[in-house]
């Protein structure tokens, strides 16, 4: 049984297929077409997944998309309608599009593949609880769904036994807990649909003076986490921004403008809504434990992807064990839409496997070094290659111990939106200087972006207040009391920005100001090559911690393959790249010959 799942049309389009039950692979169309979101059909990713499998779209038995466009065009018409003149703008624009490729996915499906065969759909949340339960390593277990919005849906709670998927409650729009999140993005100034991720980095810098308001004016949460947002405040029913003229006369000011100055008011403004959300996805979690009495909680949908709010539910909620699908967001709603189809369709047994089947997230392609070695001859590009991989491992440790910046190109590349450690820039945890280098040198963004830390998941308890499988980089936790450092005289009363500079711990560059931090545990099971890496930097230097962060440079997506890498590497201050079995070092590479600024190419100042 082959079974391809599909997400298109929206943001971060993307493929699955599944093949008796397994995950063969899994891809992001971003990464092929060097396009950051995008939202176009998943020609490559779908190519990729094919190939990978050695089949043809003919050896196909099903192909699933993740959401039921006609219930998602209804949606739009009747908020368009009950909102009309207001969103003409909004509706002229959204319009063509729909009539165009959304309203006819089964034709365009069809025509985009040359399959003849049968299309399914599923409910979008459905997708999102799919992906959640089924890799999950429990035989049953309670489904927490946020995000935006699918077709009405835009929180669910859920549950999980065996082979069936089931929906308990819901949200429904215009009330969501992602689109709140998104509405204080856009007006600090950041990107909705990708700058999330720098308002959960920015909060630790300010105080949450803006909360009351937003419980005040905003929200009326109750205790069992619903919740209804006043939308009086807000624009993004029928308008073409996030946020009105009422909403920031209420906060005072008009939205910050993109790559303006953050001051300490977007700080405080980013950790109010942090402790808002957070709020809501605890009292979330504690209902969905009280209506299915399961000591197991699963999570998808893209407010899943707010680890710090997952460390919470870790911590505080009467859960024994919480896994997040690494593909939170509308991508592993590919993957969630063929594993619906495959065991509640076709009616499919399942097993969980206790590790959970998702393989590490390590499913898209890989490039062994024979095959890297005929681009680097091509390029004239100087490497060593190490065909033993203790001595491999022992030359990048040494590499980072001295204070350089590593690009870690290894294995098959991760599905979803984090770098585990087969595309990642690694280094030194303890250099006070990594934090700022990295950030303004090699990725070339916002300073106060924090980085992960990957840790041996045999030693995570001896560092941070946390022991328990983080593999896939969607947990916060505190750094432990007895790791961290006494702060210098005068630091204790520094505020905002200022907490960027202060030392707090024996691994600064991953310790953030509030001395969280974004675990990945690493395990031999699914990347061996890595666990020894960290053994290897530990041997040397007693530390079994690597600084991570995703292979890429701001505004461009995740490295794909051995040309991006390479490429990215001699854009950057990158000091050495691994290609598998290679080592390259900058200092021996010819530059980099183009002809125009690449840093306008990635929308840098």
């Amino acid at each position: 049984m082959r079974i391809l799942g599909l997400s298109a049309f929206y943001h971060d389009s993307a493929a699955a297929l599944l093949v008796d039950g397994e995950i063969i692979a899994a891809a992001q169309e971003e990464r092929f077409t060097r396009k950051k979101h995008d939202h176009a059909f998943p020609k490559n990713a779908v190519d990729y997944c094919l190939k990978e499998a050695g089949i043809t779209v003919n050896e196909l038995d099903l192909v699933v998309f993740y959401d039921k466009p006609m219930l998602k065009f209804m949606r739009l018409m009747e908020t368009y309608a009950s909102h009309a003149p207001t969103g003409i703008q909004s509706f002229i624009k959204a319009t063509p599009l729909w009539l165009k490729e959304k309203l006819h996915m089964g034709k365009t499906i069809k025509e985009e593949l040359g399959f003849d065969g049968k299309v399914l759909y599923t409910e979008h949340h459905a997708s999102h609880a799919a992906s959640a339960f089924y890799p999950s390593p429990f035989d049953e277990a309670a489904i927490l769904s946020l995000d935006g919005v699918g077709e009405w849906s835009t929180t669910t709670i859920g549950v999980g036994e065996g082979n069936r998927v089931k929906l308990l409650k819901e949200i429904r729009f215009p009330h969501s807990v992602g689109l709140l999140y998104s509405a204080l993005t856009y007006y600090t100034g950041f990107r909705v649909n990708s700058g999330e991720y720098k308002v959960m980095g920015l909060a630790p810098y300010g105080e949450p003076k803006f909360a009351d308001l937003i419980y005040e004016h905003l929200i009326d949460l109750r205790e069992d986490g619903s919740f209804r947002l006043n939308q009086k405040y807000f624009n993004y029913c029928a308008g073409l921004t996030m946020t009105n003229r009422k909403f920031h006369k209420l906060f005072g000011a008009p939205p910050r403008k993109p790559e303006s100055r953050v001051s300490q008011r977007e700080m405080d403004l980013a950790r109010s809504i942090q402790v808002v959300v957070e709020e809501i996805m605890l009292r979330t979690a504690r209902h969905a434990h009280e209506i299915t009495g399961k000591d197991n909680l699963v999570m998808a949908g893209g407010v899943a992807l707010n680890c710090v709010g997952n460390g919470r539910i870790h911590r505080e909620s009467p859960f024994k064990n919480v896994w997040v699908q690494p593909a939170a967001g509308d991508a592993g709603g590919a993957l969630g839409a063929a594993q619906l189809a495959h065991y509640q369709y076709c009616g499919k047994p399942r097993k969980a496997n206790p590790l959970d089947s998702q393989k590490g997230s390590y499913l898209g392609p890989e490039y062994k070094a024979d095959e890297i070695a005929p681009f680097l001859k091509k390029m004239n590009a100087p490497a060593e290659r190490y065909d033993d991989e203790k001595e491999l491992c022992d030359r990048v440790a040494e590499l980072m111990e001295q204070g350089k910046v590593v690009g870690w190109f290894h294995g098959r590349m991760e599905f979803g939106p984090r770098a585990l450690g087969a595309r990642s820039i690694i280094g030194d945890p303890r250099n006070t200087e990594m934090q700022t280098t990295m950030n303004l040198k090699i990725k070339y963004r916002e300073s106060f972006r924090p980085f992960a830390p990957i840790v041996l998941r045999e030693r995570v308890a001896e560092w941070f207040d946390h022991d328990a499988d983080s593999p896939y980089m969607l947990m916060v936790a505190p750094v432990r009391e007895d790791k961290r450092t006494k702060l210098a005289p005068g630091d204790a009363h520094k505020k905002g920005i200022e907490l960027l500079k202060v030392n707090r711990s024996e691994i600064p560059a991953v310790t953030h100001v509030d001395y969280s931090a974004r675990l990945q545990t690493v395990h031999d099971h699914t990347n061996p090559r890595l666990s020894n890496l960290l053994r290897a930097f530990e041997a040397r230097t007693g530390c079994p911690i690597l600084i991570n962060t995703s292979f890429n440079v701001r505004g461009e997506p995740i490295v794909c393959t051995p040309e991006d890498a390479y490429r990215c590497f001699l854009r950057t201050e990158m000091d050495v790249l691994v290609l598998d079995d290679f080592v390259l070092l900058k200092d021996q590479q010819a530059p980099l010959e183009e002809s125009h600024d690449w840093r306008k190419e990635f929308a840098l100042d």
